[in-house]
């Protein structure tokens, strides 16, 4: 096809291998579903076919953000997610839309475009002929965003190793020429004392086979925020034999509760999953702080995932010193008419100042 033909940006890879860091920002069933677009549970993309303008608005909104890539809206867009809806006769119609919208969003703005396959909650001995169902969910989602033209395929959010290799297995079988990042999702599982994945293999051992079978970066996606990712990736970090990517969920995980799948709300013990989770929402100081301990790491593929938004998008750029588009907006504080001291603000002396904000913040 055309599109293919043209010059299109610096590679992933290329990119990666020159020192360079690659933003991705993901996240989407989350943002449709807090829009009130996307029904909680079945977590099926249907605003991709019944709402596209939003879905490219918030292509655009991400780049705008700072995202280098153009993740297309495929995430659980798969024949088992779409029969557990009744919407199997739009399978390719929803995979294709989400893709040609995605490639034409990054064509327009210099930008890389993703494929995403994803998990597919049937790698289960329970269910018949599981590996031949995922194979064939892998291959055809795959197949079409070769097709679209996609950079590079993401294949995410595997807590099963096993699907994992499929998913890279297929990547390269079904797109020979363009890369694949693969990533794990660490819930609670462990071996020996160490995260583990839900069928028992080291994560940064899986990281390894990963890579030895042939992704090109390997790493975690959701489940686990910057806090309890990041000692994962730190460890990982010392053996891993490929690029590590980091793209955590947007909660305040901690040691005791370390998935946002655990997570309960501090005031009440009730668990928050999946609707409830606003409560322990990061805030843009800790993607800030992300960003930074990711570059020290020399993690290079970053990311945001469930509880993203483009606020936070820009948080992770600006932390990395970048200036996107969106940063024209940034806070300027000096221009607070409470908390600035610009020289066109009317004049309140300091001990008003603090006065007036004891009177604001004071809690009886």
């Amino acid at each position: 096809m055309d599109q293919k033909k043209k010059c299109r940006p610096k590679g992933l890879m290329e990119r990666l291998h020159d020192g360079e860091t690659v933003i991705c920002a993901e996240g989407y069933l989350f943002v449709f579903e807090r829009r009130g677009y996307l029904t909680a549970g079945s977590f099926v993309p249907e605003v991709v076919l019944e709402h596209p303008e939003l879905v490219r608005q918030q292509y655009e909104e991400f780049v705008h953000a700072g995202s280098d890539v153009v993740l297309a809206f495929t995430y659980y867009a798969h024949r088992e997610k779409m029969a557990l809806i009744g919407r199997e006769d739009d399978l390719e119609r929803i995979n294709k839309h989400a893709l040609r919208m995605a490639r034409e969003v990054a064509d327009q703005t210099g930008t890389l475009m993703a494929g995403n396959i994803s998990n597919t909650n049937i790698f289960l001995d329970s269910v018949p002929n599981y590996r031949e169902k995922i194979w064939q969910i892998f291959k055809e989602q795959i197949e079409w965003a070769v097709e679209a033209g996609a950079d590079f395929i993401v294949a995410e959010t595997f807590p099963h190793f096993g699907e994992a290799l499929m998913a890279v297995k297929a990547c390269k079988e079904f797109a020979k020429d363009i890369p694949c990042v693969v990533t794990l999702s660490a819930v609670h599982c462990q071996v020996n004392g160490k995260p583990a994945t839900v069928d028992d293999v080291d994560i940064v051992d899986a990281f390894n086979k990963l890579a030895e079978a042939g992704a090109d970066v390997v790493g975690l996606n959701c489940s686990r925020g910057p806090a309890t990712m990041l000692p994962i990736l730190e460890e990982a970090i010392k053996d891993c034999k490929a690029p590590l990517a980091a793209v955590p969920v947007m909660y305040r995980t901690t040691n005791e509760e370390p998935s946002f799948i655990s997570s309960k709300d501090p005031l009440t013990g009730e668990p928050l999953f999946p609707v409830n989770l606003d409560c322990i929402q990061c805030n843009r100081k800790d993607i800030h702080d992300f960003g930074k301990r990711v570059q020290e790491l020399g993690i290079k593929y970053v990311g945001l995932c469930c509880g993203n938004s483009a606020h936070l998008t820009r948080s992770l750029a600006e932390s990395l010193g970048r200036k996107p588009p969106a940063s024209r907006y940034s806070a300027d504080l000096n221009k607070h008419w409470l908390l600035g001291h610009d020289d066109k603000l009317p004049l309140l002396e300091q001990e008003s100042k603090t006065k007036y904000t004891l009177r604001l913040t004071k809690v009886e």
